[in-house]
């Protein structure tokens, strides 16, 4: 059988206990075809690039699957059907990771400034320091006729 990582989006409208009961549904999918799942994150709640179907956020859902072909291919056909999802997207990889996915992993955000801004210094149009001008070597003058 072949390794997969699955991750959808649910509507935002829907609630946790829902992408749960959506995940689990998936899940029975799967093993009735003779799949496994491993690996299930929820990711939560999180603000959307665009907008997809009138949603601006979505709930996030990872699934790391262990089935064959035809398994993957019936959960993404229910997935189109359902109107609660979103999008989905099923990568086939060599190995499943170990621990925590990217997006669960704890950051550390005390390294970031507080007021919101980047790592430049002042305001708009801020180049830094720039030469005197006086430093700059003059160009001769060309006489005009």
């Amino acid at each position: 059988m072949a390794l997969y990582e699955h991750v959808f989006l649910a509507r935002q409208d829907v609630s946790a206990q829902q992408v749960d009961a959506l995940v689990e549904q998936y899940k029975g999918v799967i093993e009735a075809n003779g799949g496994k799942v491993g690996r299930i994150e929820n990711w939560g709640l999180k603000s959307l690039t665009y907008r997809i179907n009138k949603n601006r956020k979505a709930h996030y859902a990872l699934m790391d699957i262990d089935a064959p072909a035809a398994a993957i291919q019936e959960m993404e056909r229910q997935m189109r059907i359902n109107e609660d999802i979103l999008r989905y997207m099923t990568i086939a990889v060599e190995k499943h990771e170990e621990g925590p996915s990217a997006m669960m992993q704890k950051r550390d955000r005390d390294d970031r400034p507080r007021d919101g801004r980047g790592p430049r210094e002042g305001g708009f149009g801020d180049r830094g320091p720039r030469p005197d001008r006086d430093d700059r070597p003059r160009r001769p003058r060309e006489d005009r006729v």
